[in-house]
């Protein structure tokens, strides 16, 4: 089975922030630097259907080959048509329960931005969390205000699946998010953004072992 959710550095693809590059070549280069999860996220207002359906069908055979976990943004039925690992929603998405029965053991995820919607979600089976955004972040319209690292303290202490850290997360608060007990880290702008991505995320993946590092010796 696969894992619910790796340690380490969770890439999300959308072209819009990407370059120029397409969600394909920018997906093969985050998996030969090493990401341990992908979710793919695209808009219908921006590609249509089959063209989502295409690309899922070309990342998903470059994430089966690496073993990286491969995550479909809100449609359910694209991640079950590209037989993904799984799917994430957010807050004014479908319903976890029902959800469930749809994809069965499928992994789902839920962004959370509140200690009660994180509590609400392990209620109703998600099998993981967002928290966030950490930090402002300008990559999703309509989000809410940052939630701060005191909501990822809280989640760290009182939530007992796993969570990604994600919003506004760049090289130089990394540290910072990792030393407040993320173990599973998202950066957007910051990764498809760069000019260039293997080189970027290896040195995301040297700041997120150092500190992980230093709090192993602390304990």
């Amino acid at each position: 089975m696969t894992a619910r959710l790796n340690p380490g550095i969770y890439g999300i693809l959308t072209e819009k922030f990407s370059r120029g590059r397409s969600n394909i070549q920018v997906a093969q280069e985050m998996v030969n630097a090493g990401v341990t999860t992908l979710q793919y996220r695209e808009k219908p207002a921006s590609k249509s259907m089959g063209e989502m359906y295409k690309e899922c069908v070309a990342i998903r055979q470059i994430t089966r080959d690496a073993g990286v976990t491969f995550i479909v943004n809100d449609h359910a039925d694209l991640a079950l048509m590209v037989e993904a690992d799984g799917i994430h929603t957010g807050q004014d998405d479908l319903p976890l329960r029902p959800l469930r029965k749809l994809v069965g053991d499928m992994i789902i995820g839920r962004s959370t931005h509140s200690l009660d919607q994180a509590r609400q979600a392990v209620l109703e089976g998600a099998d993981y969390i967002g928290v966030g955004p950490i930090f402002t972040t300008q990559t999703k319209e309509g989000v809410c205000d940052a939630v701060g690292l005191a909501y990822l303290d809280h989640v760290a202490a009182n939530i007992a699946i796993p969570f990604v850290a994600i919003g506004g997360i760049k090289a130089h608060n990394l540290g910072q998010v990792v030393s407040h007990g993320a173990r599973t880290v998202c950066m957007i702008t910051e990764i498809i953004g760069a000019e260039d991505i293997k080189a970027t995320i290896q040195g995301l993946q040297t700041i997120y072992k150092d500190t992980s590092a230093k709090l192993y010796q602390a304990l």
